[in-house]
């Protein structure tokens, strides 16, 4: 690993000339991340101030008709709370799943046709599909994929 050659201060210089090595300081070290949380706390500050700014600034009347849900326009109808039901997630989760499963298929075909390693990507290739399909037996078992 090849030494760092800058030196900059007189403690350092007498450090090298002695040891051949260089050494940081704890300041020159601390100095450096003091930068970076300085800069964070600007920024901080600075969303801080904005969002103080507005609320301050903004004119507060509230009326019945801004107080309304929205609904694109459309004149809301019942409460603002909906229930979603659980199976549209099952399907959603489904679907990443097997987009997983087609996504690894593309870095395993390249591999499957470098030379020599054919037999062992074949089997791992089958393990990952052995254990999608113990997922995918399991889900029908418990009758998630039977739409109702």
């Amino acid at each position: 690993m090849p030494e760092p050659t800058a030196v900059t201060t007189a403690a350092a210089a007498a450090t090298v000339a002695e040891h051949g090595t260089v050494t940081v300081a704890a300041s020159d070290y601390f100095q450096s991340y003091s930068v970076v949380g300085l800069l964070a706390v600007i920024g901080v500050l600075f969303v801080a101030v904005a969002f103080g700014a507005g609320r301050l600034l903004r004119p507060v009347v509230p009326t019945p008709e801004k107080l309304l849900t929205y609904e694109c326009g459309v004149d809301p109808v019942g409460e603002g709370w909906a229930h979603t039901q659980v199976r549209y997630y099952v399907y959603a989760f489904l679907y990443v799943i097997f987009a997983v499963d087609s996504i690894f298929l593309f870095p395993w075909a390249t591999v499957f046709a470098a030379p020599g390693y054919g037999a062992t990507t074949l089997v791992e290739m089958f393990i990952f599909l052995g254990f999608l399909t113990v997922g995918l037996l399991y889900a029908y078992k418990k009758g998630v994929l039977a739409w109702t």
